[in-house]
């Protein structure tokens, strides 16, 4: 789905995890990174314990240059993709993690 189809759906009313990971993941892509962080944000209101959304908002905070928020942010998505055994997303965001320190 594009960016328009999904800005119409939240415009229509509809809101949820996915809907605004799968925003924040296309305005990453299209290199939008401000509007993708407020997506990702909002996506983690819905679900604090979502890594994927933890690796996307890591990387658009240090494509914006915010890299003490890309660090706090990978570093919190670690520690609860370790928790719920998603070993892939851990290590890809340890991986980022190093590039940044």
């Amino acid at each position: 789905m594009n960016i328009d189809s999904l800005n119409s759906m939240l415009d229509q009313g509809q809101d949820s995890l996915i809907l605004r990971f799968g925003l924040g993941q296309a305005l990453l892509k299209q290199g939008d990174y401000l509007t993708s962080i407020e997506h990702l944000l909002k996506a983690l209101e819905f679900d604090h314990e979502y890594s994927a959304a933890y690796k996307l908002l890591g990387k658009a905070y240090a494509k914006t240059e915010q890299n003490q928020l890309a660090i706090n942010t990978y570093n919190k998505g670690i520690q609860i993709a370790e928790n719920k055994g998603d070993i892939q997303a851990a290590k890809e965001m340890k991986v980022f993690l190093k590039r940044l320190i």
